[in-house]
């Protein structure tokens, strides 16, 4: 044997970050409880799904079926075990093991997880917020609905979703989809709850079962955020019995006569500083009490100088734009020749129905004749302005109203109301997160519902493991109060954990002769994993 063939270099880079926190958290440990070990099988599927989770965060777009040579130039034994090798993680054995998770129940492996979780990494649940995407699929997805099913359906299904046409946050409308609803903790964007759901499915009738479903399954007095979808009658007599914080949509009459009506407070020079703290210099307010519903509330009418700056512009320019498309339907309808009054009349009448801020008004019908000698009537007409709907526009610029059924003893302060629905970004981020094209949602290749519920259901795990070792990295730092360079050498102390992902590039697990080392562990990845749990430190160390 020659020297070279002694000599075994894998790569472990990042990976064993992603496995140390998947160990942290215990989720092998977790699967396995749920869905049992087989002593005949080489690997558990527990450790299957630690596979998927490493492969998830190792972002490299491969799909399952070149799963197996994820982990050929990889550590493998380092990550997931002794004895495990790479053609075990083939697509037959992973399907086995994602069939196995939807029939245990994937909404119970998940909440145990987070569970574990909350307690071991003391998450702050005070605020909690909710929202939804939607992931646009390839493929037929043929299945007959069940004819009995019932409106009043719970919100977690016994049966597989429906994957259809619906809207596309995606601005895909041509493909089918389905839908995930998501719940995040305030504190380090951490998903508490995932759901799954049909594809043409509505936020407006689900959200309210889904926060009432939430609190079932995670008892816990935390104060639900969602945007406007959430603010209807029917939800809100639903959700009585939570705290929560919404948005106000401006199709209420209630809501438009607050807009065009009140006037914000202005801000006192001692309050000025104390805004300036808080990242909230460019707001304004002023609070009342409401009655929506049969339910007590605060509503925050909240004006932003920079959100009114844009819907200014955004005017402006309607305006302009209306200018040019009205002088072209003005020359239009004066040169045409029409056989009725009624006639000119319903043409104006449609034209007028393309416009929003100008109208173009009949001046005078003229009666006359053609060349052949035909009576016809020709419209003399001119543009103009509606004044009171560019005044109502004009008054809402910048406006938007927060609802809460916090009022007297559990009053909040307006500018908790306020940041706290700014942080509604944190489901966003999550989304932003699962849809990137290194990620492996960009290409849904399993065929039954059962899979792509199984899937995502994987990724939001994926979710939970990126997001919660950015906050110990990030509150770390915080504690020891020194920061590390970002990507273009400035010292922060919140750092993206993608960034540490690409500082750990390079890292090296060599078998020399027998003796196994880790290559290429600086001084300042050391440091990083000083910050980072013990589990991960294992990896490397």
């Amino acid at each position: 044997m020659s020297y070279l063939e002694e000599i075994q270099v894998k790569n472990l880079d990042h990976l064993g970050i992603v496995a140390g926190l998947i160990d942290e958290i215990g989720i092998v440990k977790i699967i396995n409880n749920k869905l049992g070990i087989d002593v005949r099988e080489k690997i558990s599927a527990g450790t299957v799904v630690k596979s998927i989770l490493i492969n998830g965060l190792g972002f490299v777009s491969r799909p399952l079926y070149l799963f197996s040579q994820f982990f050929q130039d990889k550590a493998i034994e380092k990550l997931l075990g002794e004895r495990i090798k790479p053609d075990y993680l083939n697509d037959d054995k992973i399907g086995r093991v994602m069939d196995e998770l939807y029939k245990y129940g994937l909404n119970d492996i998940f909440i145990e997880v987070v569970l574990e979780v909350i307690k071991k990494f003391k998450i702050d649940l005070k605020y909690s917020h909710l929202d939804s995407t939607s992931f646009h699929l390839d493929g037929e997805y043929k299945r007959e609905e069940d004819k009995e099913k019932q409106e009043e359906e719970k919100i977690i299904k016994e049966r597989p979703i429906f994957i259809k046409k619906g809207y596309s946050r995606d601005h895909r409308p041509d493909l089918k989809q389905c839908v995930l609803d998501l719940i995040t903790s305030q504190d380090g964007d951490i998903p508490l709850f995932v759901r799954v759901g049909d594809g043409n499915e509505s936020d407006k009738a689900v959200f309210g079962k889904v926060l009432v479903e939430f609190k079932k399954q995670i008892k816990f007095d935390s104060i639900m955020v969602c945007n406007s979808a959430l603010y209807g009658q029917e939800n809100l007599q639903l959700i009585q019995h939570l705290k929560w914080i919404t948005r106000v949509p401006m199709t209420i009459k209630k809501a438009k006569e607050l807009v065009q009506n009140i006037e914000v407070e202005e801000v006192k020079d001692e309050d000025k500083e104390k805004r300036s703290d808080l990242n909230l210099e460019s707001y304004t307010w002023k609070e009342e009490i409401v009655t929506y519903g049969g339910i007590k509330q605060t509503w925050l009418i909240v004006l932003s100088e920079k959100r009114q700056k844009s819907d200014l512009e955004k005017l402006e320019k309607q305006l302009s734009q209306e200018e040019k498309k009205s002088q072209k339907f003005l020359k239009e309808i004066q040169s045409e020749e029409f056989e009725h009054p009624q006639a000119a009349r319903y043409k104006l009448k449609a034209i007028n129905k393309k416009l929003r801020l100008l109208e173009i008004k009949e001046v005078e019908l003229i009666e006359t004749y053609s060349k052949k000698k035909e009576k016809i009537y020709k419209m003399i007409s001119l543009i103009i302005k509606k004044d009171e709907e560019i005044s109502r526009k004009t008054k809402e610029a910048g406006k938007f109203i927060l609802a809460t059924n916090l009022v007297e003893e559990n009053k909040l302060e307006a500018s908790e109301i306020l940041i706290t629905y700014k942080n509604q970004q944190s489901t966003e981020r999550g989304f932003r997160f699962l849809k990137d094209p290194l990620f492996f949602t960009d290409s849904f290749f399993v065929e039954k519902p059962e899979r792509i519920e199984t899937m995502l259901f994987l990724i939001s795990l994926c979710l939970l493991i990126y997001n919660l070792g950015q906050r110990e990295l990030r509150n770390c730092l915080k504690r020891v109060k020194k920061g590390i360079n970002n990507q273009v050498g400035k010292v922060t102390l919140r750092p993206t954990l993608r960034w540490i992902f690409q500082c750990f590039q390079g890292i090296h697990y060599v078998i020399l002769n027998g003796v196994k080392q880790i290559v290429n562990l600086t001084e300042e990845r050391r440091f990083i994993l000083s910050l980072l749990p013990a589990s991960c430190q294992r990896y490397y160390l």
